[in-house]
């Protein structure tokens, strides 16, 4: 069977040209259904098994895939790094992807590029449809006539493809002495074994079973499983704030604990410097959390602070939602000290932070399909409402949300919340009035 090999980046990256992030592992769904309707064999480097540095498989599929699909999308430096060496030993049978806004650099402005749309979180049904045929007509269409495509081989028409010359290795060989063994496998790798059904799953595999144990709230096992991928991938942020979020939600071995160690995760993300607004909302959640413990007014600044410039990055209703409620409590928090302009300034700010928020997150209704992120979009809006005091909207979205089908703790979530913001609205007036 002829093989495809997808270079791309993994998981949630963020595009650092404008601060948006993309889930490209939505695309990687879109691109293997479609190579493997075209009838070839699809893998990405976190679903390939190895010992060792990954560096070696990686560059033998570059040289010998019959057909390799390079997704640029988010500005991916290792996925173009990747592509120019596929030029470099291949001059044809190479597909170039990128989602609509990606910035076309300037030495790639003669690369034909095939543009899809992406809507963050999810490639939608319409516009998965339309990909795959594409895709899948382009690949036929490649494999039957081969037409150069690499600029390499273009401008240097005689230059000629490099071939692997490998010898193979007997069983003898490998029992020889210094041959390379298979490591004994480590408790955590019989327990990661036991999760996924697999003796030696791949990055992907590990990382696909950590998520679905994410959503479970099962986030003891997520851990494992995150540890072990981060072997794998160390400097990967995805997968680096995945392990945090695991962490800390575990609560294990104390919650306060869980929460310190999750904070060293992070610090190899450089919060401090980061302009992830993934990263960001993390330090942000996790510092909130801190101060819910310690009641240390460093963790409340910090954690604004980190929402602020998140928000401010991305214009995202997850990271100004928290803002604007952490505001709130900041503006509470300085009434009781005293500080009535410094508690007047936050909460004028919380209210145009709501504000920007519905400003931006009405018009994803339209666009997004899956119901858990509409949901999530849909209490954003409620909350906002609430925040700013708009009954009737407050009401819309509350009807609305009631009549969505997710899970009942998500309906909770959104009532506690709720609750606790007309609780902190309730405490402003009151400091308000007696002060």
């Amino acid at each position: 069977m002829k093989t495809c090999f997808v270079v791309q980046g993994f998981g949630k990256k963020t595009d650092y040209t404008d601060g948006r992030v993309l889930d490209l592992d939505a695309s990687y769904e879109v691109i293997k259904e479609a190579v493997e309707s075209a009838g070839l064999a699809c893998v990405r480097a976190d679903e390939i098994i190895h010992s060792g540095t990954i560096d070696v498989p990686m560059y033998e599929r570059l040289l010998n895939a019959d057909l390799v699909i390079a997704d640029l999308s988010t500005n991916n430096v290792n996925a173009a790094f990747e592509l120019g060496v596929r030029y470099a030993l291949r001059p044809y049978t190479t597909i170039v992807l990128a989602e609509e806004l990606f910035k076309n650099p300037f030495d790639l402005s003669h690369v034909v590029i095939r543009r899809y749309q992406h809507l963050g979180g999810e490639v939608g049904f319409r516009e998965a449809k339309r990909l795959m045929a594409e895709l899948k007509t382009a690949i036929k269409a490649i494999l039957e006539n081969p037409v150069t495509d690499s600029p390499v081989y273009t401008y240097i028409p005689h230059l000629k493809q490099p071939e692997l010359h490998t010898s193979k290795m007997t069983a003898s060989d490998a029992a020889a002495p210094g041959a390379t063994q298979s490591p004994e496998p480590s408790v955590a790798s019989a327990v990661v074994s036991g999760i996924t059904g697999q003796d030696n799953p791949s990055s992907k595999l590990m990382l696909d079973s950590a998520l679905e144990k994410i959503n479970a709230s099962d986030f003891i096992v997520a851990r494992i499983l995150l540890e072990e991928v981060r072997q794998l991938r160390p400097k990967d942020s995805f997968v680096l704030q995945q392990l945090a979020l695991a962490t800390y939600k575990s609560k294990q071995p104390s919650e306060a604990e869980a929460l310190q160690n999750a904070h060293q995760i992070m610090l190899e993300l450089k919060p401090e410097s980061s302009n992830n607004p993934e990263t960001l909302g993390l330090w942000g959640a996790i510092h909130k959390r801190l101060w819910e413990l310690s009641v240390d007014a460093k963790d409340l600044n910090e954690s604004i602070s980190a929402y602020e410039r998140g928000f401010n990055l991305k214009q995202d209703y997850y990271n100004g939602i928290n803002l604007a409620f952490l505001l709130n409590l900041r503006a509470v928090e300085s009434l009781k000290q005293g500080r009535k302009d410094e508690a007047v300034a936050d909460f004028i700010l919380a209210q145009r932070v709501r504000r920007d928020v519905i400003r931006y997150a009405t018009p994803l209704l339209a666009a997004l399909e899956d119901q858990t992120n509409r949901y999530w979009v849909v209490a954003t809006l409620y909350e906002a409402a609430l925040g700013i005091g708009d009954d009737l909207a407050m009401a819309n979205w509350d009807s609305q949300a009631k009549q969505m089908s997710v899970a009942a703790w998500m309906q909770e979530t959104r009532l506690n919340q709720a609750a606790k913001l007309k609780q902190l609205l309730q405490t402003y007036q009151d400091l308000s009035k007696s002060g």
